[in-house]
C-alpha cells in the first residue's frame, strides 16, 4: 500500500537556494488561512509592502511581491517594461543574465547581448559602447549577484550609463537581497526584483519587486498590452494598493512567510545582516583556498553569499555532492551552463550563513576530497576560516 504521509529529511542547505528558513517563518505558514480580501490579511500585505521598501532601500510607491519564485519577478519586470520593437541591452556574465535576454526577446524586444566571461563582472565600458551603438535603448539590464558564477557586478556604473542614455535600468537582486547591500534608490535603478528563498530565508513562492516612478510611467504608457496577464504589474498593483481590485487568489501562507522573514531581517538590522554574510562568506573562501582549492570568480568581485569553487582534476562532481548530502546532510550545488561539472556552488545565505556551517562544510568536504585522492589540507582550511571569523 503506498504511503500517504511524507516526512522530509533534515538538510543543511548550503547550495544556491533555497536556504534554510527560520523557525518563525515556518511557524507563520501554519497560521490560520484568511481570505485574500479579508481586512486582516490586507493589513499583512500592507506590512509587507512597508518592510519591502525598507529592505530594498526605496521609497517607490509601486513595491509589491509577485506570486511565484524569483523568476516570476524577473518575468514581471521584463514583460512589463519591454514592448515589441524596444531596444534592450543585457549585460551577461552567467546563466541568469542570458535568461533575462531570452525573456526580452519573447516580449518582442530587439536585444543586444554584451557577454563577459563567466566568473567576471559585466564590463561597463563594453556595455556603454553597445548602448551608444544601438541608440534609443529602452532598457538596460544586469544581474547584481550572478548565482551561476558567484560574481558581483557593481550597479552604479550601469545606472550612470542608463541615465545618460535615457534608458531604464533593471537589476536582478534575487541572490543579493537581504545578504548584501541593495540600495534601489541610491543606485538609481528603475526595476529591482528578488526572491524569498535565498538571503531572505523563506520558502520559494513570492518575488519582491519595486519599480521607479519613471519606469511605472513607461508601464502605464504602453502601446500594447503586457505580454503576461498573471504578472501584469498594473493589475497586481491594483490589488496591492488601496483599490484592492481582485486579480488572483494570493498565496496566503507565503505572504505570512514573507512578512515574518522581513521582520527578522529588520530586527537583525540591514548593516548587521550584511556584515554577517560578509564575514562568513570570506571565512569560507579563505578556508577553501587554504585547503588547496581554487575559487572560480574573479578576486575582488566574489559574492560573500555564494561561492564557486573549481572541482579538482580527478574528483567526481556528483560523487562528492552525493556523499555530502547522504553522509553529512549538507546540500551544495553543481555548476550551470558552461560551468556544469566544473564548479561547486556553495551558498551561505540567510539562516544558512553561520560560522558553524562554514567549519562543518570545510571539514566534510576536505574528508571527501581526500577519499577521492585530492590532498586537502583540512587543518589549514579550518585554521584560515577560524582566523577570518575571529577577525570579522
Amino acid at each position: 500500500m503506498p504511503t500517504t504521509t511524507f516526512t522530509p529529511p533534515t538538510r543543511i542547505l548550503m547550495g544556491p537556494g533555497p536556504s534554510g528558513a527560520h523557525p518563525r517563518v515556518l511557524t507563520a505558514m501554519t497560521r490560520p488561512l484568511l481570505g485574500h480580501l479579508d481586512p486582516d490579511f490586507l493589513r499583512v500585505m500592507d506590512g509587507c509592502r512597508a518592510m519591502l521598501r525598507e529592505v530594498l532601500q526605496t521609497e517607490n510607491e509601486v513595491t509589491l511581491a509577485t506570486p511565484g519564485t524569483g523568476t516570476s519577478g524577473m518575468e514581471a519586470a521584463v514583460m512589463n517594461l519591454v514592448e515589441p520593437g524596444d531596444r534592450v541591452v543585457v549585460g551577461i556574465c552567467g546563466y541568469f543574465g542570458e535568461r533575462i535576454a531570452q525573456m526580452a526577446e519573447r516580449a518582442g524586444g530587439e536585444v543586444t547581448r554584451v557577454q563577459s566571461p563567466w566568473g567576471q563582472p559585466v564590463d561597463a565600458a563594453v556595455v556603454e559602447a553597445a548602448v551608444k551603438a544601438a541608440g534609443n535603448v529602452k532598457l538596460l539590464a544586469i544581474v547584481h549577484a550572478e548565482t551561476s558564477t558567484g560574481a558581483e557586478t557593481p550597479v552604479e556604473p550601469f545606472a550612470r550609463i542608463a541615465r545618460e542614455n535615457g534608458a531604464l535600468l533593471l537589476v536582478d537582486c534575487v541572490t543579493s537581497l537581504g545578504g548584501m547591500p541593495v540600495r534601489a534608490d541610491a543606485w538609481g535603478a528603475d526595476a529591482v526584483y528578488s526572491g524569498t528563498q535565498k538571503c531572505l530565508s523563506a520558502p520559494p513562492g513570492v518575488a519582491p519587486i519595486t519599480v521607479s516612478a519613471r519606469a511605472w510611467d513607461a508601464v502605464r504608457r504602453r502601446e500594447t498590452p503586457c505580454n503576461t496577464w498573471y504578472l501584469d504589474l498594473q493589475l497586481l498593483e491594483a490589488y496591492w494598493d488601496e483599490r484592492r481590485t481582485y486579480h488572483h487568489t494570493a498565496p496566503i501562507s507565503m505572504v505570512y512567510a514573507l512578512h515574518e522573514a522581513l521582520s527578522l531581517v529588520l530586527e537583525e538590522g540591514l548593516e548587521t545582516r550584511w556584515a554577517r554574510h560578509e564575514r562568513n562568506g570570506r571565512a569560507l573562501q579563505a578556508g577553501l583556498e587554504a585547503m588547496g582549492l581554487t575559487l572560480h570568480a574573479q578576486a575582488g568581485y566574489r559574492l560573500p553569499v555564494l561561492t564557486t569553487v573549481r572541482i579538482p582534476v580527478g574528483v567526481e562532481d556528483t560523487a562528492v555532492r552525493g556523499a555530502l548530502l547522504h553522509r553529512y546532510g549538507i546540500e551544495i550545488g553543481g555548476g550551470l551552463g558552461e560551468l556544469k561539472g566544473r564548479v561547486w556552488r556553495i551558498g551561505l545565505m540567510g539562516e544558512s550563513s553561520t560560522p558553524g556551517n562554514v567549519l562543518l562544510l570545510l571539514n566534510a568536504l576536505g574528508k571527501l576530497l581526500r577519499e577521492q585522492g585530492f590532498k586537502a589540507d583540512i587543518r589549514a582550511g579550518l585554521d584560515a576560516a577560524t582566523e577570518r571569523l575571529g577577525a570579522g
